[in-house]
């Protein structure tokens, strides 16, 4: 009786299967249902885990009365070389058979059940024993009645207690490249007909491994993914956790915990400070760190208003309603409609219209000039002034009712003077923004520049700072930037922090000893820098000093670089010789 047996295609293997007839001996092809082999192919070929995979395969091998024993060895690296008793018999240590799994069936009757084992430590080199040459020349090996001659199996564990006859291993391929050996011990020989069935095993077993491996590949690239975006997020929010507002200083970390404070709540905000200090830019990350984030942020300049069109200008007003009045006009409050309106400069509005802005902070209503119409404000509204308000409110230029009406929630900023420690991370900053805006060649920021920047008193404030920074890219053209600071404003050096005296150390430092100092730091700028003395990186451009002037001081120091050998001559490197 002859079978005919039709395989579907299946993309995962090295070359598409096509229906293909296998003429068989009913003695041993009986045994096999084809419907659960075409479905266990198909359901091998969906798996997509390794482990899976051959959980699958063994639980299929149960389910074969005449298998013995099934293993599936699969290529890997060299992992157990120093400890693995074959060692010395290895050609490639870089890589070997490993036993991924394994299963032991009793004899048909018997009380015992199957024994799985799943990455054991066993290993076999390649080249090496019978499933060795499989894996290293991919041929086929069927061995019969090895019972009778267990000579047969060279290099495979076994024990005569042991009961199987026949033997064959399988190449595991896939395109061309050899994954492993698939191994089967039988009760019985293995007919020479189910060689073609154990080639389409390993064949498909191949393919699907080669799935497997690749999204499990996938998935642990995605999950490394996961955890690099996750941390680049922490990164992202540690690094802009202060958002526009750039600095490390305590003053500025005090802001932003006030900003976290209040940002997500309604109430008014007045930010407090002198002029330049940045005070538009904490009202955007209040704005930004709220729940109006999505709507407008609306700015104000209420220094630049024209007496008579302030009232315009924050309500709007209907045609007609004065003269130039040609057409309906909406106002700040209306185009702040769900977001936040910014008025910097609070001080400077005038004092009949700060009743009407009262009203509209109490009651959120305000009306359009010339007309009738009530309308609702659903704004938020955070002042900023530089000012002093209260002395304001004092002699009578400013409403006491709308100062603490606005005064919910006082931010300070502080000057630029009481953040010097924030000038490095600034000056960096403004440098390669005026670098992009400008299109100007990307100059270099020395030590010695920020210590120069470092010691000027900054009555502009950070405007002040970034105007001066801007001047200095478009000189320095691409070269060392050198800050054109104006005269006669007062320098103010760096707080440096109050150091604890260790026993027996001097107070104060004498000439002698300070001479020593400036000797030791200046050697130690020299080796730095290889005793270059100008150029990028010189030891002129580190210490900040022009290099006729770094010259003098090493000729009165008498300092002197080591002697250099060239073509087996010594080179005269005296100070005096020095070339700059």
């Amino acid at each position: 009786m002859n079978i005919r047996i039709f395989v579907l295609e299946n993309p995962f293997l090295p070359g598409y299967w096509s229906a293909m007839e296998i003429v068989s001996d009913i003695r041993y092809d009986s045994r096999f249902d084809t419907d659960f082999v075409t479905k266990l192919l198909v359901e091998v070929a969906q798996e997509r885990s390794v482990d899976r995979l051959m959980e699958k395969l063994l639980s299929a091998c149960t389910m074969r009365p005449h298998t013995s024993r099934m293993e599936f060895w699969l290529m890997d690296k060299g992992d157990i070389c120093s400890r693995c008793p074959q060692r010395p018999q290895c050609p490639d240590q870089t890589r070997c058979l490993h036993l991924v799994a394994a299963i032991n069936i009793p004899v048909p009757g018997s009380e015992q059940g199957a024994t799985r084992i799943y990455k054991s430590d066993d290993r076999i080199p390649l080249g090496v024993g019978l499933v060795g040459q499989v894996a290293a020349t991919g041929q086929t090996v069927e061995l019969y009645d090895v019972d009778k001659d267990p000579g047969q199996l060279v290099g495979i564990k076994w024990s005569p207690s042991e009961d199987f006859r026949g033997f064959a291993a399988n190449a595991i391929s896939f395109r061309g490249e050899i994954l492993g050996v698939m191994v089967v011990f039988s009760h019985t020989n293995l007919p020479k007909e189910s060689s073609t069935w154990r080639r389409i095993y390993a064949d498909h077993i191949g393919g699907a491994i080669a799935n497997a491996c690749a999204f499990e590949e996938i998935q642990r690239l995605k999950a490394q993914l996961e955890i690099q975006n996750s941390c680049l997020r922490e990164e992202v929010v540690e690094a802009k956790a202060f958002g526009e507002l750039v600095g490390e200083s305590q003053a500025l970390r005090h802001i932003v915990s006030q900003i976290d404070l209040v940002a997500s709540t309604e109430a008014s905000v007045l930010i407090l400070g002198e002029s330049g200090t940045g005070k538009e830019l904490v009202a955007r990350e209040i704005h930004n760190r709220s729940r109006r984030k999505d709507k407008p942020l609306i700015r104000v300049n209420c220094a630049s208003i024209p007496k008579d069109l302030f009232e315009s200008e924050f309500f709007g007003h209907a045609r007609g309603a004065f003269t130039g009045a040609i057409k309906d006009r909406a106002g700040r409050f209306e185009a702040a409609e769900g977001g936040t309106l910014f008025l910097d400069e609070i001080g400077e509005v005038p004092l009949d219209l700060q009743s009407k802005l009262l009203r509209v902070l109490q009651e959120k209503r305000y009306e359009r000039v010339g007309e009738d119409r009530t309308r609702l404000a659903d704004v938020r509204v955070v002042a900023a002034t530089n000012r002093d308000l209260k002395q304001a409110v004092a002699t009578g230029r400013f409403r006491e009712d709308l100062y603490y009406r606005l005064n919910v929630f006082p931010i300070q900023v502080p000057p630029m003077r009481e953040r010097m420690e924030d000038i490095p991370l600034l000056a960096k900053h403004f440098v390669e923004k005026s670098v992009k805006e400008l299109r100007c060649a990307k100059p270099r920021l020395t030590r010695a520049a920020i210590t120069k920047l470092q010691n000027y008193n900054w009555p502009g404030n950070i405007r002040e700072l970034r105007n001066v920074i801007e001047r200095a890219v478009i000189i320095s053209r691409g070269g060392v930037l050198d800050f054109d600071l104006p005269a006669g404003e007062p320098a103010s050096l760096p707080r440096l922090p109050v150091r604890e005296k260790n026993e027996g150390e001097p107070d104060f430092l004498t000439e002698a000893e300070l001479q020593r100092r400036e000797h030791e730091n200046l050697l130690r700028i020299l080796e730095k820098s290889n005793w270059k003395i100008m150029g990028p990186n010189g030891a002129a451009e580190l210490l900040g000093v022009k290099p006729t002037t770094l010259l003098t001081r090493i000729n009165k120091m008498g300092l002197k670089p080591p002697s250099r050998i060239k073509h087996g001559v010594q080179i005269d490197s005296r100070p005096e010789n020095l070339k700059i």
